[in-house]
């Protein structure tokens, strides 16, 4: 029995030490893009999106506001007050709404981290991503013609970034990101080494690959209690497409689970309400299962 444990500890830990060598300089260069732009460009995404407020650009306003999602670094306990201040300020909600979706589904750290995946993974995140940000901002201006947000009941949140050295600004937020993130990918790289081992290619990939209706419904599905950390899902990722997932199914898991991140929904729920809250969730399951099957079509 000792001997069975032994081998297979010795399986595990060459599996977990193959991804971790693969992904894991990734992971240290997304979290130092991230703290930079955190610390360094932070001041710029806010400015740059209360001058769009002043701008005459009616709807094609929600092509910037989501780009500026995409750039911001913060998570949704930071993004939620930038909003709430620009709503104050009067920016409308189809723009905010591009803007807060794209934050919750792709930021700079989390684009380096998917790199792992390899160039086509990259685009079709990256592509996705921005079109479901474009798609918020473009449902809310046609089907809410109401007020969608209410920021009032949303707590404030203190700034972490207060150093007036901003190299030591710039270590402690790198501190923070390895304290927040590790864990997760560590826990990330031991689930695929588990799923490498145990988990049987053959069905995996029935299950995933080519029953692609079925296959992106379910990955969708799976995303929102499977997430927790971007950079820890991306070694569970790379497993599944090397076992046979389509593109689509992993398009659909990557856009549910940071949508349906237990933090993420727990912040939007105060802001949205239970109606608007319930609509957002439809949103974002109908969205992913529709890009997952389209991915699947093209490729």
């Amino acid at each position: 029995m000792i001997e069975i444990l032994r081998r297979e500890a010795v399986y595990l830990w060459y599996y977990a030490s193959v991804q971790f060598l693969q992904i894991g300089k990734y992971w240290v260069l997304g979290m130092a893009i991230g703290s930079f732009v955190s610390v360094f460009a932070k001041k710029t995404i806010r400015r740059l999106l209360s001058g769009l407020r002043n701008s005459r650009m009616g709807l094609a306003g929600i092509i910037p506001a989501c780009l500026l999602g995409i750039a911001s670094p913060l998570c949704m306990y930071g993004t939620i007050p930038i909003a709430a201040s620009l709503s104050e300020e009067g920016m409308r909600d189809d723009w905010l709404a591009s803007f807060m979706m794209a934050s919750i589904l792709l930021n700079p750290q989390l684009i380096v981290y998917s790199a792992a995946l390899g160039t086509t993974v990259l685009v079709v995140r990256i592509v996705s991503c921005f079109f479901c940000g474009i798609a918020a901002g473009l449902s809310l201006h046609f089907f809410a013609p109401t007020r969608f947000f209410d920021f009032h009941g949303f707590p404030q949140t203190g700034n972490h970034d207060t150093d007036t050295n901003l190299c030591f600004r710039y270590v402690k937020n790198f501190g923070r990101n390895i304290k927040a993130t590790g864990p997760y990918f560590l826990f990330g790289i031991l689930l695929s080494a588990l799923f490498a081992r145990y988990v049987p290619s053959d069905k995996f990939a029935r299950l995933f690959g080519r029953n692609e209706g079925f296959g992106v419904l379910m990955a969708a599905t799976i995303g929102v209690p499977l997430y927790a950390c971007g950079g820890g899902t991306i070694p569970l990722i790379a497993q599944w497409l090397s076992e046979g997932m389509s593109m689509g199914s992993a398009t659909a898991f990557m856009i549910t689970g940071p949508a349906t991140k237990i933090t993420n929904l727990g912040a939007l729920k105060i802001v949205l309400g239970i109606r608007h809250f319930l609509w957002y969730l439809a949103f974002v399951m109908l969205f992913s299962f529709l890009c997952g099957w389209l991915v699947n079509l093209l490729a």
